[in-house]
């Protein structure tokens, strides 16, 4: 097995196909398409199910792509501490729940990292998409809360792909609203204040369940709800429509804007806000350092 064998395999899988990935390679075909051969001879596994529609990843080829990503971002830390050639172009993923501070720990990881090359991702997506990414090993990091209700489900799909919650912070519930809401001078929201208002949540697709939800208290019925992608049309919603969303009541005014404030919601349960981990994985540099960042950021949930 060499370095650039598992090369050829991460740019077939990305480019999904052997034509384009041969191209991107600057390598024939055929070439391409031994070498992956030899690999998969040798590793004694099906890394790629060859069918006449094309190739597709096989189930222990998702597993393998997440080790030769590892192993090339260990092989690019020797090259740079020995060689000083700056370690060729580096590569972090990280999925996460619709957090800023998640987002301000990715700012500072490239304002770090980030010289000529680099290839870095930040997934803000559902729930279960988060766990998988992280059991496949496409992302090294994933960040999601867990609080009484939804725990005993999560924590068993979480040992199910052999992955590890670790706690950043506590937090107590808070209703996002605009600072114009009728309830904006409240100390204190409770839910029956709330019930004639839009509910604004983020949908979670196919996992639409009440346990993989990103609201604290999903599992009540509400009388109006709008589902929404992502933050940007959340908070629009947020301020045209005075409604109002329950979060971790960490919020960023550089990247929220200053007309969302963060009301304390009485009477519901902590919000256990942490990090998921492969065991069999490895956190590369890039991830210790993004670890670092969240830290700054979450401790104690203050500081956003």
């Amino acid at each position: 097995m060499t370095l650039q064998q598992l090369k050829y395999v991460i740019t077939v899988a990305e480019t999904g196909t052997i034509t384009e990935a041969s191209n991107q390679l600057f390598i024939s075909q055929p070439s391409l398409t031994n070498a992956i051969h030899e690999l998969e001879k040798e590793m004694n596994i099906v890394i790629f199910n060859r069918t006449n529609k094309g190739i597709s990843l096989s189930k222990e080829g998702e597993g393998f792509l997440g080790y030769a990503r590892q192993v090339l971002e260990q092989a690019a830390i020797l090259e740079d501490k020995y060689k000083g050639s700056g370690g060729g172009k580096k590569q972090f993923c990280v999925s996460t729940q619709h957090y800023s501070f998640a987002v301000n720990a990715f700012v500072d990881l490239i304002k770090e990292y980030g010289q000529e090359e680099y290839d870095f991702s930040l997934r803000e997506t559902q729930t279960y998409e988060i766990i998988e990414d992280v059991a496949r090993l496409r992302s090294e990091i994933g960040i999601l809360f867990l609080n009484d209700f939804n725990q005993t489900v999560i924590n068993k799909i979480l040992k199910s792909y052999d992955l590890e919650f670790h706690l950043l912070f506590i937090a107590k519930p808070h209703v996002f609203i605009s600072r114009s809401h009728p309830l904006a001078e409240k100390k204190v929201i409770t839910n029956q204040e709330l019930e004639i208002y839009p509910y604004l949540s983020f949908e979670q697709g196919e996992h639409n369940s009440f346990y993989f939800s990103e609201e604290i208290f999903s599992e009540s019925e509400r009388k109006k709800n709008i589902r929404v992608r992502d933050r940007a049309t959340l908070f629009n919603l947020l301020i045209g429509l005075n409604g109002y969303t329950v979060c971790s009541g960490v919020i960023d005014k550089k990247l929220n804007g200053s007309e969302i404030i963060a009301v304390p919601l009485a009477d519901e349960s902590d919000m256990r806000i942490g990090y998921i981990t492969h065991r069999k994985g490895i956190i590369s540099r890039l991830g210790n350092s993004y670890l670092e960042a969240l830290m700054k950021y979450t401790t104690g949930g203050q500081n956003l």
